[in-house]
């Protein structure tokens, strides 16, 4: 096959399964994937088996989808190594983190970054998603993370660390009978902190998975809640709930491709950022006093 996109008509259907979910990959129709697929099968010969509710390559489909994996691979070696081009500081930089730490943590360093070196063009994607540094879906990722990727390259910045709070008033208006929790959908990586909270016999009032509403609700005293202490701590009405030490999480990485570690522009962005979080260990860890 001579032409790219049958091979990547071949990739959406082996990972979907499906034409419908292969269609909304390739951004088509169902109609025109079905009928590009017929017209490969009548000059290739039979390259998927049609089983119940997915599509499985056949022995051929399956040489085919291994071809277009490795096309697909320097395809995207292409593109980094053309993103890695140039030796000035300036150009586009796309840069991937958490809307949190984006909101909470790094909002003004970012607009010091952008007067900093004016040529850049920044560009930010807030996502809880690890973004896929090798297809370049971004530049330089934060994330945070027990181990990142081995392939890729970076720093620990710092460790996330979380504790319980409470908004002020709510504790001095609520009855300790009616207090109820604000919880994630998710415990993570504290199971037990129910259990091992301050209150552990309170109730979960509402299961929230987006950490800046549940920072939001905590604030506006709806319940108590497990807040990261860059976000809470500096919340005037915001108070700890334990003198307990806060709880380490997940440390927080500034990552990028090897394939763009040397390029000037990447550099600049991935070093201020990292200086920047580095600066505000002591908030993200929670060893700065609270106001």
């Amino acid at each position: 096959m001579e032409n790219w996109d049958d091979y990547r008509l071949l990739l959406a259907l082996a990972r979907s399964g499906s034409m419908r979910s292969a269609a909304e990959m390739l951004r088509t129709t169902h109609t025109t994937v079905s009928r590009r697929l017929a017209g490969l099968e009548a000059r290739r010969g039979k390259l998927f088996d049609r089983a119940p509710g997915r599509y499985l390559p056949t022995p051929l489909g399956e040489q085919l989808v291994e071809i277009a994996e490795r096309m697909e691979q320097l395809s995207f070696q292409a593109i980094r190594r053309q993103n890695a081009a140039g030796e000035a500081i300036s150009g586009v930089v796309t840069l991937s983190l958490p809307e949190a730490i984006a909101q909470y943590l790094l909002l003004d360093d970012l607009f010091e970054l952008t007067a900093r070196h004016p040529a850049i063009d920044l560009r930010v994607d807030t996502t809880s998603r690890f973004v896929d540094l090798d297809k370049s879906e971004a530049d330089i990722v934060v994330r945070g993370a027990q181990k990142p990727p081995d392939h890729l390259v970076g720093r620990r910045a710092c460790a996330l660390h979380v504790t319980y709070y409470a908004d002020r008033t709510y504790l001095e208006r609520t009855p300790q009978e009616s207090l109820q929790w604000i919880a994630p959908l998710d415990p993570g990586m504290w199971p037990d902190w129910l259990d091992t909270s301050p209150f552990p016999h309170a109730p979960i009032g509402l299961r929230i998975a987006d950490i800046t509403a549940r920072h939001r609700a905590l604030c506006q005293g709806f319940g108590l809640g497990r807040g990261a202490c860059f976000m809470a701590d500096p919340e005037p009405n915001l108070v700890r709930l334990t003198e307990e030490k806060p709880v380490r999480q997940q440390d927080i990485w500034v990552l990028a491709h090897p394939d763009l570690r040397h390029t000037p522009r990447i550099r600049a962005v991935a070093d201020f950022v990292y200086d920047a979080l580095a600066a505000k260990a002591d908030l993200v860890t929670g060893k700065r006093a609270p106001t």
